[in-house]
């Protein structure tokens, strides 16, 4: 498929899936004209990215684990393409995700306190 029709497909902008190539996240096939030329399971690997992506990994992280992800759901570690120092980087990122979830998690409930608050208040007063 042609650029046009993933970007369809997933919902990511042409301009961001030439970058996550210049990235080294998506490799398409070039067809005789010269167009990017992407297989079926390129949807796939997008919304892996675009996942990774939103979870607060670098494009370097995603390229280096990407190896790892045959599916999206599926992890495959091929042992030469681990290194100390990746473990180290992915042990470190998934540190600071989880400190963001305590963070995320914190503020949630605190607006659901308010929030439960200023209901029962607004309940009262409406009686």
């Amino acid at each position: 498929m042609r650029i046009g029709e993933l970007s369809r497909r997933t919902g990511v902008p042409a301009r961001m899936l030439r970058y996550y190539e210049e990235q080294g996240l998506l490799r398409p096939d070039r067809a005789g004209n010269g167009y990017r030329d992407y297989p079926p399971s390129a949807v796939d690997r997008v919304r892996q990215v675009r996942g990774l992506l939103d979870s607060g990994l670098t494009t370097d992280i995603i390229r280096r684990v990407l190896p790892f992800l045959e599916k999206p759901t599926d992890l495959h570690v091929h042992p030469e393409c681990v290194t100390p120092e990746l473990v180290e980087l992915v042990r470190a990122e998934a540190d600071r995700i989880k400190a963001r979830i305590d963070c995320l998690s914190r503020n949630h409930d605190a607006i659901r306190a308010y929030l439960d608050a200023v209901t029962e208040r607004l309940r009262h007063t409406a009686s």
